[in-house]
């Protein structure tokens, strides 16, 4: 099992941390030379059209970390396809391919924010069928070099070339989703890995979506080694199970009750902390031990997972905090996770 990080790099100008944006893409840019140093397999950065972060171009952030790393794969997490021109995610993250050497990967999605769709002037009644007809169109590039495609939210193909070409033949291109079965099948029938986010809730609710997913790639006569499963989790580590939740409850508790002041949702409480936090919970918040027992559990009530990401910046944590469950989780979650992944061979 792979074990990786997710950041939305945040953007903390104007908070009580009071660093400017160039201070925290430097900061960002450490944590993930740190977890290359500290043995973490991949590392992801979202995209966002928000004031609290500095995510919106994710692959010129992955390309300053390529040049700083020479392993960990890195990845977007995800590249909201909805709003973006198939064509230039493809090149962009075809171009951070030829720089890291062939560490690229893409997760596509919808995201879970629309600010992208009055940016870039899209309608948000199109909200289904743009992700649709453009990861049709990303998939058509990635497997042809000269492109032959038509749809209804942009101009037709007719055997342009589309370069530069990646290192990877074919770059790697997981598809991000949320809780709607559609998506899980869509994702099955096309026989593209799965990143699931599960940020709330019980992780094992979702194992009818993953086992729908691995059904419609049966049918459409993907492999089971094709049809690998991750998932996008909300996590922290510290040396005790104590600190950890101490130093995380805060920022999680603000950043989602914030959030849900948007969309409705009731302030969070140290109660609904802890019940996430629960064995079956999905929040990944702990010490390393007990971290690494419970992603083994959630893999097992899911049927197997091939990668586990962990979402740190929703707390607003400090970067010394930050460096240090790195550290953890290179140092005393990863053995676990592999020596299990051995034994189960």
């Amino acid at each position: 099992m792979q074990l990786g990080i997710d950041s939305f790099a945040a953007n903390f100008a104007g908070t009580d941390r009071n660093i400017t944006g160039a201070e925290s893409l430097r900061q960002l840019i450490e944590r993930i030379e740190h977890a290359e140093h500290a043995g973490l397999d991949v590392f992801g950065v979202g995209e966002h059209h928000r004031r609290e972060f500095l995510d919106s171009a994710p692959a010129v952030i992955l390309a300053a970390a390529a040049a700083r790393t020479k392993k960990i794969r890195l990845t977007s997490a995800v590249t909201v396809l909805s709003a973006a021109d198939p064509v230039r995610v493809f090149q962009n993250f075809a171009t951070l391919d030829l720089l890291s050497q062939g560490r690229a990967e893409m997760v596509v999605g919808r995201g879970s924010f629309t600010e992208s769709f009055p940016l870039f002037g899209l309608a948000l009644k199109d909200y289904d069928s743009l992700f649709a007809e453009k990861l049709d169109l990303l998939l058509n590039i990635r497997e042809n070099e000269f492109v032959q495609w038509t749809g209804k939210h942009r101009a037709a193909l007719t055997g342009q070339g589309v370069y530069p070409r990646p290192l990877q033949n074919p770059i790697p291109i997981w598809l991000g989703v949320g809780g709607t079965p559609e998506s899980f099948a869509r994702s099955g029938t096309l026989g593209l890995p799965l990143m699931v986010a599960i940020i709330g809730g019980e992780t094992h609710r979702f194992r009818p979506l993953v086992d729908l997913y691995r059904e419609m790639g049966k049918r459409a006569g993907h492999s089971p080694e094709q049809l690998k499963v991750g998932v996008h989790a909300l996590g922290y580590v510290a040396e005790t199970t104590k600190t950890a939740s101490d130093e995380f409850f805060p920022g999680y508790a603000r950043s989602f009750t914030d959030i849900g002041k948007e969309r409705g949702w009731p302030p969070v409480t140290r109660a609904h902390f802890e019940a996430a936090r629960s064995p079956r919970g999905a929040l990944l918040v702990g010490s390393p031990e007990e971290v690494a027992e419970k992603i083994l559990a959630h893999s097992e009530s899911l049927g197997g997972i091939s990668r586990i990401s962990f979402q740190m910046d929703v707390a607003a944590l400090p970067h010394a905090q930050l460096m240090h469950a790195i550290e953890l989780l290179g140092t005393r979650v990863a053995p676990v996770l592999r020596a299990e992944t051995v034994l189960a061979r």
